[in-house]
Formats: C-alpha cells, sequence, structure tokens
C-alpha cells in the first residue's frame, strides 16, 4: 500500500482535457484535418464490429430465422411492395433478443455490401459517446465515406467541417443537412447504387448528454433526446437524396411509441418480437447448442442436463433471451462445477404469474447471484455509483477504465476485486492489471433490476449518491488513497477529469438530488487544502478551467442559508480561492470582494462568473 503524494507536491500538468458541463466546448485545435476532426467527433464503440462490441450477442445459426429473413427481404425487396416503407422498427420486450437479431443483420449485410451505416447505443457502455446523441449523425457520417460508390461525397463533408469546424455541436438536424443530406445531392441517382441500408440499435438507451445543464428533468432530457434522433431519422427518410433504408431496433418506450403513431405513419412498418416469432424454439436450440459445448468441456454425459430440464428452462424464460444466456453464464461460471450450478438455478424455479411479474424468474436469477457476494447492499451501491455517478461525471467521450472505479470507490487495498467477484456471469470485470478496459453489464435488465427496489429487494441499500459524493469529498479532504504505487497518475488524471463535472452538479437538474453537500460534507470540506485544490485546477492544461473554478465555489456557497452569512465551509474556500486566484493575476468580481454574495440568488439563471483570467 502506498499513500497519495501529498498535497504540496501533488501537480497535475497532464490533465485529461475535459469538456465542461456548462455551455462552453473544448475548441478544435488549429492544424487539424477535417477528416481528423470528423473521426475525434464519432461514437467508434458503437459500430456494429467494434472491439467494444466483440462479446455483443448474435444469433446462432438457425435461431430468429423468421424474423432475420423477414427484415432482409424488406432491406433488398422493399421497393416491390404495395406502400414501400423506408423505416422499419424491431420492438420487443426488455431481453427479447433484439439487439442479437440487428447485430447479426448487420453482419449479413456487410458480408452482402448492403450496410451503409450502424449505430448501436448502450446506456452502460464506457464510451460517454456511444451512451449520448452528440456522435449520433457525425457516427453515421464517417461510415458513409467509407464507401467506394460513396467516396466522392467526403469532398463535400469535409467543405462543411472546415466551414464551420464547431458542427458537432449544433442541433442533429443541422448536422444532417450539413454532413449527409447535402453530401449526397452531389452523387445525385448515383448513391443509390451503394448499400442499401442504415442500423440503429437500442434508441430507449440513449441518455441525456451529462453535460446538458437545462432545467429539464433527467427523464424529460432523455425523452427530448430520443425524439430529436427519431426526427432526423424522419428528416432523412423524407429526402429524395437519401437513398437508404433504415432498420431502427428499441423497447417500446412511449416515447418511441407515440412518434411512430403520430409523424410517420406512412412511412414505416413495424415487427413486434411475440409469439408468432417462436421464442420459445429458438431459446431452447440456444440452450442445447451451448449445454453441448459445456459438456464437451467438462467430460459431461449426454444425458445432461435432461430435456425436461431444458423445456423447464425454456418455459421460465417467457421468451426473454437474456435469461436463457444469463443461466448459461452462471452454470459455465468456473466457480463451481456446471451441475452444481445448473442445480442451484433449478432450485429457484418456482411458478409465477408472467402477466404480473414478467421478469420473475430472471430477478430470482439475478438476486442469487448478487446474494453470493460478500456484501450485495454494498455491491448494488457500487454498481449505481459506477454507472450513474463516475460515469456520469466522466469527460465526455473518454472511457473510464475499471481500475479507476476501482481507485475511487474503495476503502482498502482488494476491496473491488473482493466484493465483485462473483458477477461475473452479469458483468464483464477487467483483470487487476487492465488499465484501460471499463466493466461492461451484460445486458440492460440487471441495471433495470439495480434500480428498482421491489425487484432487487436487498435491505438496507444506501443511495448511490450519498456514497458518491462522500468519496469525493473524502478524497478532497485527504488525498492518501489504497491504491497501487504506479496506478497514482492514472487515478490523479481522472479525479480531477470528475472534479470538473461534479463542481457543477448542483445546477443541472432541479430537484433536490443536486443540492450537494449536506451538513457533515460541509464540516469535511471545511477541513480541506482548498488553496492546494484551486491551484491544482488552475495550473492545469484543461480549457474549462474558468468554468471549473467558479462552479467550485457555487457548488460550495449553494449549501449557505439564504440572508445570513456564509458556513464556515463557504468562507473557507472562498479564501482559498481568492488567494490563489489572486497570485495568478485573475479579477475577482467587486461584489465578491464586498461579500455581498451570501445574499444574492445564485441559481443557474443569474449565475455569473466570479473568478476570470485577464484574457476572458
Amino acid at each position: 500500500m502506498s499513500n497519495f503524494t501529498s498535497a504540496h507536491d501533488f501537480s497535475i500538468k497532464n490533465l485529461v482535457q475535459a469538456q465542461n458541463y456548462h455551455v462552453h466546448h473544448q475548441g478544435n485545435s488549429p492544424g487539424r484535418s477535417p477528416l481528423e476532426l470528423l473521426r475525434e467527433n464519432i461514437a467508434s464503440g458503437a459500430l456494429h464490429n467494434s472491439a467494444e462490441r466483440c462479446d455483443a450477442p448474435k444469433c446462432l445459426p438457425e435461431t430468429r430465422v423468421a424474423v432475420q429473413e423477414e427484415i432482409l427481404s424488406w432491406i433488398t425487396k422493399g421497393d416491390e411492395d404495395r406502400e414501400p416503407k423506408k423505416i422499419l422498427w424491431l420492438s420487443g420486450p426488455a431481453g427479447s433478443g433484439k439487439t442479437a437479431i440487428t447485430g447479426s443483420v448487420a453482419e449479413a449485410c456487410k458480408e452482402r455490401g448492403l450496410l451503409a451505416a450502424s449505430f448501436f447505443f448502450s446506456s452502460f457502455s464506457g464510451s460517454a459517446n456511444r451512451r449520448s446523441k452528440r456522435c449520433f449523425v457525425s457516427t453515421l457520417a464517417y461510415q458513409l465515406i467509407q464507401h467506394d460508390l460513396l467516396q466522392p461525397m467526403g469532398d463535400t463533408v469535409f467543405s462543411s467541417i472546415q466551414r464551420n469546424p464547431a458542427i458537432f455541436d449544433t442541433r442533429l438536424s443541422d448536422q444532417l443537412e450539413s454532413l449527409v443530406l447535402s453530401p449526397l445531392r452531389t452523387l445525385g441517382p448515383r448513391a443509390s447504387a451503394g448499400p442499401k441500408v442504415l442500423i440503429i440499435d437500442g434508441l430507449d438507451e440513449c441518455l441525456p448528454d451529462p453535460f446538458d445543464t437545462t432545467t429539464w428533468g433527467v427523464q424529460q432530457r432523455k425523452e427530448r433526446d430520443q425524439h430529436e434522433i427519431l426526427a432526423v431519422l424522419l428528416q432523412a427518410a423524407m429526402d429524395p437524396a437519401f437513398p437508404f433504408r433504415i432498420l431502427l431496433a428499441s423497447r417500446p418506450e412511449p416515447i418511441i411509441k407515440n412518434f411512430f403513431g403520430t409523424f410517420s405513419q406512412k412511412i414505416h412498418s413495424q415487427i413486434f418480437l411475440d409469439e408468432k416469432y417462436e421464442p420459445d424454439k429458438d431459446i431452447a436450440l440456444f440452450l442445447n447448442s451451448k449445454f453441448s459445448e459445456i459438456r464437451r468441456r467438462y467430460g459431461l454425459p449426454q444425458s445432461w442436463p435432461s430435456d425436461a430440464v431444458v423445456n423447464s428452462l425454456v418455459e421460465n424464460a417467457s421468451g426473454q433471451f437474456i435469461y436463457a444466456a444469463t443461466v448459461i453464464r452462471f452454470v459455465d461460471d468456473s466457480s463451481d462445477s456446471p451441475t452444481k450450478q445448473l442445480d442451484r438455478v433449478l432450485r429457484l424455479l418456482q411458478p409465477v404469474d408472467k402477466d404480473t411479474e414478467p421478469f420473475g424468474q430472471l430477478d430470482a436469477l439475478y438476486r442469487h447471484i448478487l446474494s453470493s457476494t460478500p456484501n450485495p447492499p454494498l455491491v448494488v451501491v457500487w454498481l449505481l455509483t459506477i454507472q450513474k455517478g463516475i460515469r456520469g461525471f466522466q469527460t465526455r467521450g473518454q472511457i473510464v477504465p475499471a481500475i479507476f472505479c476501482r481507485q475511487f470507490l474503495q476503502g482498502t487495498l482488494g476491496e473491488g476485486e473482493h466484493l465483485l467477484r462473483n458477477l461475473g456471469s452479469l458483468m464483464y470485470i477487467p483483470p487487476s492489471d487492465d488499465a484501460a478496459s471499463s466493466h461492461r453489464l451484460y445486458h440492460k435488465t440487471f441495471m433495470d433490476f439495480l434500480e428498482d427496489p421491489s425487484r432487487h429487494c436487498i435491505p438496507h441499500v444506501k443511495s448511490w449518491w450519498d456514497f458518491f459524493r462522500k468519496r469525493y469529498v473524502a478524497i478532497l479532504k485527504d488525498p492518501s488513497l489504497p491504491i497501487l504505487e504506479d496506478e497514482g497518475e492514472l487515478f490523479q488524471d481522472r479525479f480531477l477529469a470528475i472534479a470538473e463535472s461534479f463542481s457543477g452538479a448542483w445546477d443541472r437538474d432541479a430537484d433536490s438530488l443536486w443540492k450537494i453537500y449536506d451538513e457533515e460534507d460541509c464540516l469535511d470540506l471545511q477541513s480541506c487544502n482548498a488553496a492546494y485544490w484551486a491551484r491544482e485546477f488552475i495550473e492545469s492544461d484543461s480549457p474549462s478551467k474558468v468554468d471549473v473554478i467558479n462552479a467550485i465555489f457555487y457548488s460550495v456557497h449553494s449549501s449557505c442559508p439564504r440572508w445570513r452569512r456564509c458556513l464556515p465551509a463557504c468562507r473557507h474556500w472562498r479564501n482559498g480561492l481568492i488567494l490563489v486566484c489572486r497570485n495568478a493575476g485573475w479579477h475577482i468580481t467587486g461584489w465578491l470582494k464586498r461579500r455581498v454574495l451570501q445574499f444574492d440568488d445564485i441559481s443557474p439563471q443569474v449565475r455569473t462568473y466570479v473568478f476570470y483570467p485577464p484574457s476572458l
């Protein structure tokens, strides 16, 4: 065990270049080519064949045949329909295999030269760009210009970027016009001779941009962003220059159902994954195939498991492929023999009302796996904090390594490995010496389960937000951490990048969640080395340091009672900031010097800079 460098020696010169949580975005460096700028603003992990999706689900041979054939027929022969449709919406309940189907269709289309572009959203991806709308259009444009027949449109794309390097921060409709539709018009009829389809998966997993500071609630912003994506897809489908069909897969969320029911009835058709497509038959094929692999690997008899056991598992899956996939991963887990692991699954089976408890069997399996961990309530908090806290406050586009999550959350060396060791059937956990890979849940249904106390039924689960906040304040108070000596630099960079966003959290939403600090926090903040942290931010290379310094002040000040003196913690941080900013030659607004601020309304609508450099 080694300590984090002492405060007076701890200096961050190579801080990750963090986008600001505010309205200011990192400028594009001069001298970069339009292609380089485009490449920097795509979600590479969202491509169907990306390294991030190397273990993404695919349909086994002879499974989901009917639905795949129906989709491929629409792609290749849809123009022959009496009323041709440009958009096909593949929908179905959680765990029904939508992503496996779209992934398999994408592979088939790629092999046949039909795939124009793809984007696979993932709400639990390590990359923020794959979870939000920001890089959606630019990622599609980047893929389009890779095709030989569409390559000439690249000149128009690059010209648009060179003329307006900030195009990536404009509305999606403007990006679509500049980066896709206008370039396609230059091709004319030639565009129709190229690939045929765009494949978009997991639209319901598109989350609001973590750096969006509008006063709308999280759910409102999520629905707004999903609606904007639907609107640009409709805009594209209705433009004569757009030659592609669009396959869109998602859960039947209300915002998506309402859109298709209102705006695009004449140009879309729908496939809903119900009993018509015989999921039970395909789940049985999947289970038998995977059990056969396990038998060969462990030398088990052909009679294992019996047909009755497989039929029972199929029945309890209720059409949810994710249940069958989780059973297989659990049985194949090396923590015990496959026969004992399967026996544990079978003991969980019990009659449930599929209408009132559609996830009853899946939840029982999830609960059993969680209960095998050393501290289930803490594990739930850790997983929610990783997903909603650390990743939610990360630098835009950056992947947060699992090693940093462990460093940030654990109180003692080895705690992370100890807590998560039995979750291998539910999530990917990188080896302890892997400094690049992130945690990855195998399916969104597990996060849905964790977020719903009525489903996980684990008592004494604390608030992830309180846990996250306490860990953040604890590090501000004492930069001495239980981390290995060679891990210090990684932690330094990531922590300051998160701190940039964390300091602006108080004004992200109107609800009380973002009133950051409680009374205990304020006592801890009072004992922090405020001047040291201010100096680290000012001396960093971050382009958003002005916003960060001001947000640090406002976030602490927001805990002060109105019409009374500021709390000691606020005065402590204010004095530290004033000292460091003054020594750095920054300006400090006069009304702060007169200490009038504590009587002012500092809501986001009236907030202004208190500290700023002469160059601003």
